[in-house]
């Protein structure tokens, strides 16, 4: 069955292709390959402000600029998002777009008893490179950036399953070894996995 999915591409410099672009290329082929409907978005070429109060958030106008991105969110079945990881998180961009596109009445209302989650139905996967072991980002750091993105954007606007795909020590990543990772994104992109 067709889906749409939407790749977020949340590497920050807007002038290079870094590896994390091409492990989005890697899992778009896939997709694309299986039949799936594919929306890029690059954050880094779109310009939009940070948010800076709770006003703002709650019922300040979404940027024009995010409108397309808005919209690209709502209507895929699946997400992904790659970006590296800078001081153990997303990098500030990353966080100031989910900031923007995330917000209530798009991503979630609050209601009485609580948060409704608008964006059920919906899976996602986040794609990390990191300059560290990733085994030792999962076991000695607990994952902390990647557990806060999973946890507090993606499953508490609906997201289910999130998953998640590590590449590290990718500033010592051989050919072959950034061979293996582009065919596993292809196979994950193939799968939506």
């Amino acid at each position: 069955m067709q889906k749409t999915v939407t790749i977020i591409q949340g590497h920050p410099d807007p002038a290079a292709h870094h590896l994390c672009h091409t492990l989005a290329d890697a899992y778009a082929e896939g997709a694309t390959a299986s039949g799936h409907r594919v929306i890029r978005i690059e954050i880094a070429k779109i310009d939009f402000p940070i948010l800076r109060t709770q006003s703002e958030f709650e019922s300040g106008p979404l940027p024009a600029s995010l409108e397309a991105s808005r919209d690209a969110i709502l209507s895929a079945e699946h997400v992904v998002i790659v970006f590296p990881l800078w001081l153990g998180m997303m990098p500030a961009i990353v966080k100031a777009f989910l900031e923007q596109v995330m917000r209530p009445g798009t991503a979630f209302t609050y209601e009485k008893n609580g948060i409704k989650k608008l964006l059920e139905g919906r899976s996602a996967h986040i794609v990390v490179t990191m300059g560290m072991p990733a085994w030792l980002y999962r076991t000695f750091y607990f994952s902390h950036g990647i557990r806060a993105l999973q946890r507090n954007i993606f499953k508490f606007t609906g997201f289910s399953p999130v998953r998640t795909t590590m590449f590290g020590m990718v500033h010592n990543a051989t050919s072959n070894t950034v061979s293996r990772w582009i065919d596993t994104m292809r196979r994950k992109g193939d799968t939506l996995r």
